[in-house]
């Protein structure tokens, strides 16, 4: 055990308060069980990425998976241990010619911890969150037995599961309460009649057992890619050419279509996004040019047949108003020609990784500037100004609904506020920026009330980075399934962990709190 785990005390969402009992750095399944006995309550953790506080420890034992880095490959799976990252995934499969296509935005964070969050990312319009790609999961649970999961294998029947642990058989039941219909959801653990065992863990922040092992889904080969900036004069033109390019995409996919437009991915920034992006001079730094006219700007993720590279692409758009579209890339160009936005779309064509990271930059900064302007208010106005966003999804057919209740709330309260995020499939981030404390505050009133609109549209308040600690994210939570489903979950936590001892105030309150 780590005597000095001054550097495990705060994740990213900078929770205040993080304080701990040691560190542990377990290297395989039966040194997380040693842990397991030893300890009062265990923590796991990954990159400590976490947006939620849900990777903050509050005396617990640290439990890190940094140590569990192995990987194997297999044809259509990666088999990796949980410390691995993202990216490191991606770098090997790349060797081997394959693909993990569900990447979330940051590639730091590691196996275990996007599985433990059901974590999606951008492209979860075209390939979903990573739940669906999970074939195979080891777990350890908080009486030290060691589940190896394979999806398929196990399924509940009569509304529960009975697992046989080394405390005895368990019963677990299912929660009853309908999950929102839609691509992205980390609100509590999941629940669906008939549902395989691998999915009881996917989401659950380590509140169930901790994951040690990891196997995915991959494709191959994996696609060209080709990055797009595609400005746009309002929010009425940016919606209809997202819808447009969503609707192709689908055809594409339906149809097989070589020759169709395939997005896999769209991104949207907002007007006050944009100019975070140009009073902080992001766009200058990076050598994108974004017209002044623009109010939203749409960064959009074209896929292309990987035998088409950077050559063929040029010429795809050379040809692409004179000639038959002869790829989806034309067809994209024909689009923004109809939309009067080609002309000023910037372009990365595929493997141009520098234009394609300053496009990405361009993305970057805008949470970034943000987060700086927060942390400013923070230093120089009240040092109780934090954070205050939520991380929402509705149905696509409701997205503009939901828009116009967002800013109509913010500006009811005189709040100033950016707004970015996936629109591909409905999931954007409103944020506050505060200029004082008492715009946190209502800020958070706001967020609720962001969430039962969201829940009435058919959506869902929590669709990434999951509950953790948050304050606000446990009442929407609440609010989403009401206490009967708060309840619900807390008996499928004590039928696998009576004695609340992994990751104690995540996702629920502690113990202490409980009783």
């Amino acid at each position: 055990m780590n005597e000095d785990p001054s550097s495990f005390l705060e994740d990213a969402a900078h929770y205040p308060g993080g304080h701990a009992a040691g560190v542990v750095f377990p290297r395989t399944e039966n040194e997380v069980v040693d842990a397991l006995r030893s300890a009062g309550t265990i923590l796991p953790i990954g990159a400590q990425s976490s947006l939620t506080g849900g990777a903050t420890p509050m005396g617990d034992v640290v439990l890190s998976t940094s140590k569990m880095t192995t990987v194997e490959v297999g044809p259509d799976r990666i088999s990796a241990g949980a410390g691995v990252t993202v990216a490191a995934i991606q770098s090997t499969l790349v060797a081997a010619g394959g693909w993990f296509p569900p990447v979330p935005t940051f590639t730091g964070a590691c196996a275990g911890g996007i599985v433990a969050t059901n974590a999606a990312g951008a492209a979860t319009f075209k390939y979903g969150s990573v739940r669906p790609w999970v074939e195979a999961l080891t777990v350890v649970l908080a009486d030290g037995t060691v589940l190896r999961l394979r999806r398929g294998q196990a399924v509940a029947t009569h509304g529960r599961f009975e697992i046989d642990t080394r405390s005895g058989r368990v019963v677990v039941p299912i929660p009853a309460y309908q999950m929102p219909a839609v691509p992205k959801r980390s609100a509590g653990y999941h629940a669906s009649a008939g549902m395989d065992l691998i999915d009881l863990f996917i989401g659950s922040e380590g509140t169930l057992g901790v994951i040690t092992r990891v196997t995915f889904r991959t494709v191959a080969p994996a696609p060209n890619i080709v990055l797009a900036l595609v400005p746009c004069r309002n929010e009425t033109e940016a919606l209809g050419l997202t819808r447009r390019l969503r609707d192709a995409s689908i055809r594409t996919w339906r149809d097989r279509d070589s020759c169709g437009i395939d997005a896999s991915a769209i991104e949207y920034m907002d007007h006050r996004s944009l100019q975070v992006v140009r009073d902080d001079g992001a766009d200058r730094r990076h050598n994108v040019a974004i017209p002044e006219w623009a109010t939203i700007a749409l960064l959009v993720q074209l896929e292309l047949d990987p035998v088409i590279d950077a050559a063929g692409a040029f010429d795809e758009i050379q040809r692409a108003l004179t000639g038959p579209a002869t790829s989806g890339l034309a067809a994209f160009c024909r689009e923004l020609d109809r939309a009067g936005v080609l002309g000023d779309t910037q372009v990365a064509l595929p493997h141009d990784t520098r234009r394609a990271g300053e496009l990405l930059a361009i993305r970057e900064a805008v949470p970034s500037g943000v987060n700086q302007r927060i942390g400013q208010a923070k230093r120089a106005v009240d040092s109780r100004i934090e954070k205050t966003a939520g991380d929402m999804i509705v149905p696509f057919d409701r997205f503009a609904e939901m828009m116009t209740i967002y800013r109509d709330v913010f500006s009811s309260h005189g709040l100033d506020f950016a707004i970015w995020g996936h629109i591909s499939d409905g999931n954007v981030h409103p944020n506050v920026i505060p200029r004082n404390f008492d715009d946190v505050t209502t800020g958070k009133s706001a967020m609720l009330q962001f969430g039962r609109e969201v829940a009435r549209l058919g959506g869902c308040p929590l669709a990434e980075h999951g509950v953790g600690r948050n304050p606000v994210k446990q009442e929407l939570l609440r609010q989403l399934y009401g206490d009967r489903g708060i309840e619900e979950m807390r008996a499928v936590k004590r039928a696998l962990d009576p004695g609340w001892k992994l990751s104690p105030g995540v996702i629920f309150p502690s113990p202490v709190k409980e009783r």
